[in-house]
């Protein structure tokens, strides 16, 4: 099937009503995490509310998995799949890199994703024809860029601390060979790889709504993203994604090296 962008939009717009007008204005803020810190706000679960009650509107016999409700109708040919508020610790910092992920799997591979930051007035979807861009600087397609260097690529993650022993190790060689590395980004910096801004993202321990909805943003504006085993990156975990698919592999053999 053939998602419309218009209903991309709808699901940018019914998020943004409750995610941005409780933005930097100190919230309620509850940890999920026993032992550590894992943020949630009424923001994530009101924005999850609003886009599950359209989802199922418009299409009633779709499955959905989200972050803050769980799944219903798992076992659908297709299922979205939200992440009402990736990037919950910029959310409560007032740092406007956070966004709405909604991704669309057809049997397990994801076909169709959106990104919308509502701060900025950004929204990076692809719905099959390729990746494209609405904002402040217009509405255009987006293409990846072609550097194929380690040595002259921009590579991000959310955080250098959650790589652990080896996969550590593998990271630091990496972050060594490229040319810079920025922190803090979350789901933003995958939307940059499709925008040609940033040419390589290595993250670890991510859920399928971390990641579903930034694949086919990635893959149809030319990039590459898989699993750090090279497999397909839906079920999260370690995720390299690339700006072409020469850069990933290049990318690839410094993390086993």
């Amino acid at each position: 099937m053939q998602i419309d962008p218009e209903f991309m939009r709808r699901i940018a717009a019914v998020a943004a009503r409750e995610s941005l007008p409780r933005f930097r204005q100190q919230g309620a803020v509850t940890n999920k995490q026993e032992g550590g810190f894992d943020p949630v706000t009424e923001a994530d679960r009101q924005a999850e509310r609003s886009i599950r009650a359209l989802i199922n509107e418009q299409f009633p016999d779709h499955g959905i998995l989200g972050e803050e409700f769980g799944s219903e109708n798992a076992d659908a040919e297709h299922v979205w799949v939200i992440d009402p508020i990736d990037g919950t610790r910029s959310f409560i910092s007032g740092i406007p890199l956070w966004g709405t992920l909604v991704g669309l799997t057809r049997n397990g591979d994801a076909v169709a994703g959106m990104m919308a930051q509502p701060f900025i007035g950004e929204l990076f979807y692809a719905t099959g024809h390729g990746s494209f861009y609405e904002g402040p600087h217009g509405a255009n397609k987006l293409t990846t860029r072609p550097t194929e260097s380690i040595a002259n690529a921009t590579m991000c993650t959310t955080t250098p601390f959650l790589f652990k022993d080896a996969q550590k190790d593998a990271f630091e060689r990496l972050e060594n060979a490229v040319q810079l590395s920025r922190y803090g980004t979350d789901c933003y910096a995958y939307a940059m790889v499709a925008a040609g801004q940033v040419d390589l993202v290595v993250e670890t321990a991510l859920q399928p709504y971390d990641i579903v909805a930034l694949i086919p943003i990635i893959e149809q504006a030319g990039g590459k993203i898989t699993n750090w085993d090279g497999g397909p990156a839906e079920q999260g975990g370690g995720i390299v994604a690339a700006a072409n698919p020469r850069l990933h592999d290049a990318a690839m053999k410094i993390l086993h090296a």
